[in-house]
């Protein structure tokens, strides 16, 4: 597989899906409004995919970012309720509380600063204590999850008010969907025509010879991680918007969607390879996937199941190019 056919596969599996699903569901999958369902669901899966192509780019992974997703909303609503002056007693049954815009602002950003410190903690125990990140991170995968359900003993917060980022519209657009371009162009310029996305490159490839040549490893691998953790504090705001309350289940297996979506894009896991286009295709390939399964009443179980065989042929895939190429 030479490296043209490498890239133009991703994008011909999402033709084919889109085509398979407008012959068997015309009627339902080609209608504007599933179009902007699948992109609003996208859009969640895809910030969080953002960040993870920089981490998979350095031969890293981040296995918390579902647990995270989950405890930034909870955290980042708890702030909005309590700055609307909800009492503890009403906040945690859930009671209606007339919450401000102000609130909902300051709520938001600490959702998504949040989210920067728990990247922050899983880039400073990767680099400073010299750990695995597949072990870093299943262990705080662990940690945050098990914070969300202490928050409220296993209850949701509810926002009632805090609908804005999933129902409100410019010209139009979600604002999901508009997020999810804005991180996508930015982050996609950073990755290709800055310093630091040919370090995060240079990184993946051998970081032994990006240290010789003078890249401060630890700290790009740091910002990494501290990045990804802010894009999944974003998100995680964006599904609290969009289910009116911050649910300590949340993200239960997105690390399987957005990890699935940055490999069948074209990132290799064993780093020094990945493209932000690559991960806008996968992100849409799988959501796309999922959208006509369920469309076709097919289980969610059964979704788990071709999901992870996507996964192991995507890689399978790329370890083939990686040794034709060799």
């Amino acid at each position: 597989m030479n490296k043209i056919a490498r890239q133009l596969l991703p994008f011909s599996s999402l033709l084919f899906i889109i085509s398979l699903w407008t012959f068997l569901e015309p009627d339902n999958f080609l209608t504007m409004q599933n179009l902007f369902n699948v992109l609003r669901r996208s859009s969640i899966s895809g910030i969080i995919a953002v960040g993870m192509t920089f981490v998979i780019i350095t031969a890293g992974i981040d296995l918390s970012v579902g647990a995270m997703l989950a405890l930034c909303g909870m955290i980042g609503s708890l702030v909005m309720l309590t700055l609307s002056g909800g009492t503890w007693q009403a906040i945690a049954g859930g009671s209606f509380i007339d919450m401000g815009a102000a609130a909902m602002v300051t709520g938001t950003l600490a959702g998504v600063g949040l989210g920067a410190v728990f990247g922050l903690a899983n880039g400073l125990l990767i680099t400073r204590l010299k750990l695995a990140p597949f072990i870093v991170t299943l262990g705080t995968m662990s940690i945050f999850r098990g914070i969300s359900y202490l928050l409220n003993d296993g209850k949701p917060f509810a926002v009632s008010r805090y609908i804005y980022l999933d129902t409100g519209r410019v010209l139009g657009i979600p604002v999901s969907i508009l997020l999810f371009i804005l991180v996508l162009l930015m982050f996609g310029f950073i990755l290709k025509y800055t310093p630091f996305g040919r370090y995060v490159y240079a990184i993946g490839a051998n970081p032994q010879t990006a240290f010789h040549a003078g890249v401060n490893v630890r700290n790009v691998l740091v910002w990494v991680y501290t990045i990804t953790g802010a894009l999944v504090g974003l998100a995680a705001m964006i599904t609290v918007a969009r289910a009116s309350s911050a649910q300590p289940s949340s993200g239960i297996s997105m690390e399987l969607d957005v990890i699935a979506a940055v490999i069948i894009g074209g990132c290799s896991p064993n780093g020094g390879r990945g493209t932000m286009t690559g991960t806008i295709i996968g992100t849409l390939l799988i959501n796309f996937l999922r959208n006509g399964l369920t469309l076709l009443n097919i289980s969610t179980n059964v979704q788990l199941v071709v999901i992870g065989l996507i996964i192991i042929i995507a890689v399978t895939a790329v370890q083939f190019a990686s040794r034709r190429e060799d």
